[in-house]
């Protein structure tokens, strides 16, 4: 009888609902921003497990929000701590990747712009984690969203110093590759007008009376025309595209060179507390350049003298023209209107192209530029070289702009192999030149210095025999070639045709009696005269005995019946009537060739069996020289036991495969393996073959007499 014990089952853990589980969220975020540990927060969003992911996730998201709603009225400090936190939830991934964001783009929404300006700073301390992979997909629009919106409720002129945070925090967080934050096509900001000036209707005398009254002090006669034209060049420095049109230059030159006139005229004097170093070049002498720099630190910390943008009214002009950072602005505006105007940009018409007079002009007019920012106090060439350097720095840019803005990536470092940084093995000496040289003419080979040359010109015994190979003739025949199916009119198939006669035929020397104007005709007939050759002719000649029977009956027959006879002769020997060339030429006779092109000789049974017993054991390297492979002469060995009767069957197998198997390549073969006695063998068979041959060829009738004195011979006329 057995006993079971039963355990008892939990009953499974029911879901909570969607408030049920935001208020006890919102209760232990609570006590985790006390606490400052997202570890609580953790536990209890664990402790849902019946919840899926989803369902829990969002009513944390809520808890956020609504807690931040509570705690607008706090301390700036309590609003960053709970942004803090909600990053640390992020990745527990408890909450949505994009709710730091959102916290803080309703804090912006609700609060005043003095506010703004003290919590954006948890942005900017923050770069570096909106800069992480887990925030940077999915948040990157919406910080780029809350950046917009504060500087669509700011003002460039009064909030300046807040939006260039907002723009320094986007290039700081955006890529320098990212298309959002990029003038891709080279734009200009048109919308940024200056207005200046009064209705011609309203100016008269007085007004000229009245600014000359204020520019009492300066040693420059300012009145409205010069007023207009100082301030008309801002509509250059907004649109420089302008200058290049003809009417515009002119304007633009004649403004110019008023006001950088009016500038050499009137120099500023240099107010800092050490009047008596005036020259800078004296000061870079007597002061160190770290003092410098505090100086110029200190100098530009205590001036309060920003302003985004100046004023055009025409009372104040005789003042700015007095300011040295008026002045050094106009000069800067100059050179970066100078600089589009010179590079190469992307985006530039071909209609925007300088001419020779107008590059001249900028060129000298640069440099003027250059020497009235030296000139301008105070640290005139410290502020010069300054400027100097960001336009050349500028000019990167503007070549990287043109590449398309690739991406920025770091070098990879690779890593040091411990092979790399050994010492590369010490070379081999060369062999001497002359010894390489003596030993090859020794062994009756070349030495070219190079080795693919060098097993070119020793790949035959006689270079100039094997290039007479009939394996190297790759000309086709006539007669195969013109009768390939082919165009009716190819003017490339008529010149090789032509090529082909010229070269193994007569025929392209004779002329025709009636020349033809189409060269496929001209081939079509000598495609039929080479037929006709080649038909066996008629023997126009007959026996002594058959001649002297004839001669009875022919003195029997009459002087008309022969004349018929004669005639019916003739007939039958013209040529046909389609064919235009008349066959006029003698009978070329086939002259034998020259000895010196005879073919090689052969290798046979014969030849082996008398040099294979002169090999002997190291058969194997001729085998391997040949071509065979180890299996084929392990196979050789096994088969045969000994050593001549295996070479003799590795050859018989050669002769039989191997087209080159000539005994001039045999003997050269075994003298490059040093097998001198096989060699000799060989040279001396081929002696003897020669010697055969040649008396063989002399006892040999050349030509047999073919004509007697009685033969019939058929005339045409």
């Amino acid at each position: 009888m057995s006993t079971t014990t039963e355990v008892p089952v939990k009953p499974p853990a029911k879901s909570v609902n969607y408030f049920a589980l935001q208020t006890a969220f919102e209760n232990a975020l609570e006590k985790a921003v006390e606490e400052s540990s997202v570890e609580m927060l953790v536990k209890e969003y664990n402790s849902y497990s019946a919840n899926s992911e989803h369902d829990k996730r969002l009513p944390m998201d809520h808890a956020f929000r609504v807690l931040l709603m509570k705690r607008l009225n706090d301390d700036v400090k309590q609003i960053g701590d709970l942004v803090r936190l909600s990053v640390e939830a992020t990745r527990a991934e408890i909450v949505s990747n994009t709710i730091p964001v959102v916290l803080l783009i309703d804090t912006f929404d609700v609060v005043t712009l003095d506010r703004c300006q003290e919590i954006f700073k948890f942005v900017e301390e923050l770069v570096d984690v909106w800069k992480e992979e887990i925030f940077f997909a999915s948040c990157k629009n919406n910080i780029l969203r809350m950046c917009n919106d504060l500087l669509r409720r700011l003002s460039r002129t009064q909030n300046t110093v807040f939006c260039g945070r907002i723009l320094l925090f986007l290039s700081k967080f955006f890529p320098f590759s990212e298309r959002s934050g990029l003038n891709i096509v080279s734009e200009f900001n048109l919308d940024n007008l200056t207005e200046y000036g009064l209705d011609s209707k309203d100016h008269d005398d007085t007004d000229n009376k009245e600014l000359e009254d204020t520019a009492e002090d300066i040693p420059l006669k300012i009145d409205y025309d010069l007023y207009c034209k100082f301030w008309s060049l801002q509509d250059f420095f907004r649109n420089p595209n302008q200058c290049y049109g003809k009417a515009q230059w002119k304007m633009f030159h004649m403004h110019a060179e008023n006001i950088l006139q009016s500038f050499a005229s009137f120099k500023l004097e240099d107010v800092r507390p050490c009047s008596n170093d005036n020259s800078e070049a004296d000061q870079a002498m007597d002061v160190d350049d770290a003092v410098v720099d505090a100086a110029v630190a200190s100098t530009v910390s205590k001036a309060n003298h920003f302003f985004a943008k100046f004023l055009t009214n025409p009372k104040l002009l005789a003042l700015q023209l007095s300011d040295s950072n008026f002045r050094r602005a106009v000069l800067v505006q100059f050179l970066i209107l100078f600089q589009y105007l010179q590079v190469s940009v992307k985006f530039k018409t071909d209609a925007y192209t300088l001419t020779a007079e107008q590059a001249d002009f900028i060129k000298d007019t640069e440099l003027r530029v250059r020497k009235l920012l030296e000139e301008t106090p105070p640290y005139g060439k410290r502020f010069a070289r300054t400027v100097w350097h960001m336009l050349q720095r500028e000019e990167m840019w503007n070549n990287w702009k043109n590449e398309g803005c690739k991406e920025f990536k770091k070098p990879e470092d690779l890593p040091s192999n411990e092979e790399e940084n050994k010492p590369p093995p010490a070379k081999r000496p060369k062999r001497p030149l002359g010894d390489s040289l003596r030993d090859a003419a020794r062994n009756g080979k070349f030495f070219l210095g190079n080795e693919n040359l060098t097993r070119l010109w020793n790949y035959s015994p006689d270079n100039l025999q094997a290039c007479k190979s009939e394996q190297r003739n790759f000309l086709p025949l006539l007669e195969t070639y013109l009768e390939s199916p082919h165009d009716k009119i190819d003017p490339a198939f008529e010149w090789r045709a032509l090529r082909l006669l010229a070269r193994q035929t007569p025929h392209f020397f004779t002329s025709p009696s009636q020349p033809s104007s189409k060269i496929s005709d001209y081939l079509e007939q000598v495609r039929k005269r080479l037929i006709r050759d080649r038909e066996p002719k008629p023997t126009t000649t007959v026996s002594s005995n058959a001649s002297e029977q004839n001669n009875g009956l022919a003195a029997k027959s009459t002087p008309a019946e022969s004349e018929q006879e004669a005639a019916m002769a003739l007939q039958e020997a013209e040529p046909e009537q389609d064919l235009e060339v008349e066959d006029t030429d003698p009978v070329v006779e086939e002259v034998e060739e020259d000895p010196g092109h005879e073919k090689s000789l052969m290798v046979t049974a014969k030849h082996i069996d008398e040099v294979a017993p002169l090999i002997g054991e190291p058969w194997m390297k001729v085998g391997k020289k040949i071509g065979f492979t180890n299996d084929e002469l392990l196979f050789y060995q096994m088969e045969h036991p000994t050593a001549s009767v295996a070479c003799s069957k590795m050859l018989c197998t050669w002769i039989s495969e191997d087209d080159d198997a000539t005994l001039e390549n045999w003997a050269y073969m075994l003298e490059g393996l040093e097998m001198n006695q096989a060699a000799d063998a060989v040279k001396a068979i081929i002696e003897r073959e020669k010697s055969s041959g040649s008396a063989a060829s002399t006892a040999t009738v050349v030509q047999p007499q073919l004509e007697d004195d009685n033969d019939v011979e058929v005339l045409s006329d």
